[in-house]
């Protein structure tokens, strides 16, 4: 962080650690000279500077997050989160591919196929709070590497399934699995300085883009000669990375603080110093915010304004996921029917019962592009979110979505058509995006996990439903389908500006208040506020 920060947090001594003798020599300068009332600096050789005084050094863990800054630490949890979103976002955009392909193979009805995809979000709901749960009460690494190893061990299994019924089982338990990798997002949230935090927020979600990329064009290859079996396996190949890379993987800090275990914090803190090259925090780390009961459902609703936060985040995250796979889903349905207008599909019945038609080499190129228009999104994203904050850059997003999805039904070209799409996936997805900033920021640590959980698993009812819209009411009626999700992102849109808190530059916080009116955190009233 620039230096003028440094001074925005009650002061902070620094001693050299290990190595480090040449780092950040006027810091030291600087912060002692602010503190000439207080006890002697320990220099780190058992020496005092002189300074007379009688209370002892503190820092919190936000102080020290944001003195030490970003750096490599940061970068390395940037590629490892990364490395575990782009693995979820394959074994989620394989769903469209899947589908496809199985009603053929397996001669299914329109029903069973939007089945393969809703057994998925089933396990998610299920099982997105039960996560959430577990690394509130047990840690986030924790959680993370239990729910990875699930979706790996049940993803393998996947690909031997002799029937229809076997891989909706396996397929659901992989949804289990897939519900705790929002967690990776609370980890990593928990380790960035203010100023940074809600753009690599969303910029680490270009992993989950690269992921749905890279997923499209495996299929490209794989599908043609090997079948979906293999491409069922390599899809599950990212998260066995991830897996083996868990070892470098830190336990979040804040968690340690909630916990009441300063000491693993403080190693945490020093580990985050020696890759930053930074100096290590003098003094001992304050606890507050000490929860023994925490991960409570309780705490979601604890008071007025939690409340309300939480009862229109359950609505947005809905709608996000609900239209977010409804136009994934959607692009798949329109390309494999051949049809360039959207709106006689219901005329024409998408695909009839008694003929099969799968993805081709131009199918995939296709749909290729669409899922690109995920990069621009999160480039918007990445622009807006601390340009105008995050309940506004959700909203505008969401309004934006719901033109271009009308605008599809719009009879024109499969070129304009594939344009109409590509920016209505670039919209919603950057929605979803901010969306992932918004919810960490504003809940406590020792909700954080479960908020972020409860939200998640909702969202999922949204996925659960979106099938049933976008590849059997399609084959009914277009115009339907499609308003249903503008109207739908209209509602949350107006959901997003009816937030009660505004989370840009705001700093995180360890527990819940329980008086009306002092917000969804107890602060520190000695705690300053500052802004990005």
């Amino acid at each position: 962080m620039a230096s003028s920060n440094i001074n925005s947090f009650p002061v902070v001594k620094f001693r050299q650690g290990g190595s480090k003798e040449d780092a950040s020599a006027e810091a030291e300068v600087n912060m002692a000279s602010s503190r000439r009332t207080h006890r002697p600096t320990h220099m780190g050789n058992g020496a005092t500077d002189g300074v007379l005084g009688e209370s002892e050094d503190h820092f919190t863990v936000d102080e020290a997050v944001e003195n030490i800054g970003f750096g490599l630490f940061q970068l390395k949890l940037s590629g490892l989160t990364g490395l575990c979103w782009m693995a979820d976002a394959m074994e989620m955009m394989i769903l469209s591919i899947l589908s496809p392909e199985l009603r053929c193979v397996w001669n299914l009805s329109r029903v069973e196929e939007a089945m393969i995809t809703t057994v998925v979000f089933i396990g998610m709901l299920l099982s997105s709070t039960l996560w959430g749960k577990i690394c509130d009460k047990y840690g986030r690494k924790v959680g993370l590497i239990a729910c990875s190893i699930w979706i790996f061990y049940y993803g393998v299994l996947s690909c031997f399934c002799p029937i229809f019924i076997w891989l909706l089982i396996l397929r659901g338990l992989v949804g289990f699995g897939i519900g705790g990798a929002p967690q990776a997002v609370t980890l990593y949230a928990e380790f960035l300085p203010a100023e940074f935090r809600g753009r690599c927020l969303v910029f680490i979600e270009t992993f989950w883009a690269v992921g749905a990329c890279l997923e499209v064009v495996i299929a490209l290859i794989v599908m043609p000669t090997l079948g979906w079996r293999y491409l069922l396996a390599f899809s599950a190949a990212p998260v066995l990375l991830f897996i083996i890379c868990c070892a470098w993987l830190p336990e979040s800090a804040r968690y340690y603080v909630a916990c009441g275990q300063p000491k693993k914090a403080e190693a945490v803190i020093n580990k985050i110093a020696i890759d930053n090259n930074k100096p290590m925090p003098l003094g001992t780390l304050k606890i507050d915010g000490v929860s023994e009961k925490r991960g409570r459902y309780m705490d979601l609703v604890k008071n007025k304004e939690v409340a309300i936060t939480t009862g229109l985040l359950l609505f947005i995250w809905f709608a996000n996921a609900f239209s977010y796979y409804g136009i994934v889903l959607l692009t798949t349905e329109l390309f494999a029917s051949g049809e360039e207008c959207a709106a006689s599909v219901s005329d024409v019945d998408l695909r009839c019962e008694a003929e099969c038609t799968t993805l081709d080499t131009d199918d995939y190129v296709d749909l290729l592009w669409t899922t690109l228009a995920e990069f621009p999104g999160i480039l918007l994203t990445i622009l807006l979110i601390d340009l105008i904050g995050r309940k506004k850059t959700m909203s505008l997003l969401f309004f934006c979505f719901a033109i271009f999805t009308l605008l599809v039904l719009i009879c024109t070209t499969r070129t304009i058509l594939t344009i109409f799409l590509f920016c209505a996936r670039a919209f919603i997805v950057g929605s979803f995006q901010a969306t992932y900033v918004y919810t960490p920021e504003v809940y406590p640590t020792s909700v954080r996990a479960i908020g972020l959980g409860a939200c998640s698993g909702i969202s999922r009812l949204g996925a659960i439903i979106s099938p049933f819209v976008s590849q059997v009411l399609l084959g009914y009626s277009a115009h339907i389908t499609l308003s249903i999700y503008a109207g739908t992102t209209i509602l949350a849109g107006f959901a997003c500006l009816l937030l009660p808190i505004e989370t840009k530059g705001r700093e995180m916080v360890n527990a819940v208040a329980s008086k009306t009116g002092q917000g969804v955190e107890l602060e520190d009233p000695t705690s300053p506020k500052h802004t990005t």
